[in-house]
């Protein structure tokens, strides 16, 4: 749970970083790789992380101003990438608008009275989350793995 927005904001901007490097090695002709047939595909992954902060913040009564709709993802993992960065810059300028002190207020998440820095945490622990499945269907993809939080196999080689 976070208990300063600072540290939020550092998480947010470090944890972004590493999902850009991922996305940025997805390539048009693999960006429907998923584990399994009808499973999450990296595109489909990549669509869901660019939306899924408009959800967290709505739970917090912080509407980001964004206009994506989820279904229906752009054509190019260019243009999520562009799309995830202007939404990943909207979380910064919106939590702005918070005190130290609102991180304590409860509020609703699905059902449960849950502080605001801890539905932050959840955000940021959701992006990892999905992170990982990424660097994993990178690597079955045979696209090249980007080291997020230490270096890969192949970067711990060279």
């Amino acid at each position: 749970m976070y208990r300063k927005i600072d540290d939020f904001i550092k998480d947010w901007k470090v944890n972004c970083a590493g999902t850009i490097a991922i996305m940025e090695s997805i390539t048009e002709d693999k960006k429907h790789v998923s584990i399994v047939e009808g499973h999450n595909s990296l595109e489909f992954l990549s669509w869901h992380l660019t939306n899924a902060p408009s959800f967290f913040f709505g739970l917090i009564g912080q509407p980001l101003n964004v206009q994506l709709n989820p279904s229906t993802p752009p054509q190019t993992i260019k243009d999520i990438i562009y799309e995830y960065k202007k939404v990943s810059d909207e979380v910064v300028k919106n939590v702005k608008n918070l005190k130290d002190e609102s991180l304590e207020k409860e509020v609703d998440m699905l059902g449960k009275p849950t502080p605001i820095g801890e539905i932050l945490r959840s955000l940021v622990d959701h992006q990892t989350h999905h992170r990982a499945q990424m660097q994993v269907l990178l690597r079955q993809a045979g696209l090249p793995v980007p080291g997020v939080m230490g270096p890969t196999k192949e970067q711990s080689k060279a």
